[in-house]
């Protein structure tokens, strides 16, 4: 698989017509034995597997430095369905993180941060 360096559709099932065949760029990180498809939570919580149909709509989104892999979205789908990822979102507008100042309010209960929950807003590595 190419790795570049330069660089909302959702549901179980590939688009009707496509046949799971048409070529996404997925975002990935670098990991100790080489690429991991990277997953998002959605603002509900649930897992999702995140896709473009070019490396320019990737590159808007995720900016310029972001690693990608092209993989048809049948074989992206089969990848992180066993992590628990049932959904594909394909061509986001907006990714948002938390900002680097994030904290706790004084009156909220400390169990809120100290939950473990992940943040719906954070980006999540899987290793496929």
């Amino acid at each position: 698989m190419h790795v570049s360096q330069h660089q909302p559709s959702s549901g179980p099932e590939p688009k009707p017509g496509t046949d799971g065949k048409r070529s996404l760029y997925v975002p990935v990180r670098r990991g100790p034995a080489g690429s991991v498809v990277r997953l998002w939570r959605t603002p509900f919580g649930t897992r999702t597997a995140v896709a473009f149909t070019s490396d320019r709509r990737l590159r808007s989104v995720l900016g310029p430095t972001q690693p990608w892999i092209r993989l048809s979205e049948a074989a992206l789908r089969r990848m992180v369905e066993p992590l628990g990822a049932i959904l594909l979102t394909i061509d986001p507008l907006l990714t948002a993180r938390p900002p680097a100042s994030w904290s706790t309010p004084a009156d909220a209960p400390a169990s809120a941060s100290a939950s473990g929950a992940a943040d719906p807003t954070e980006p999540e590595a899987a290793t496929p």
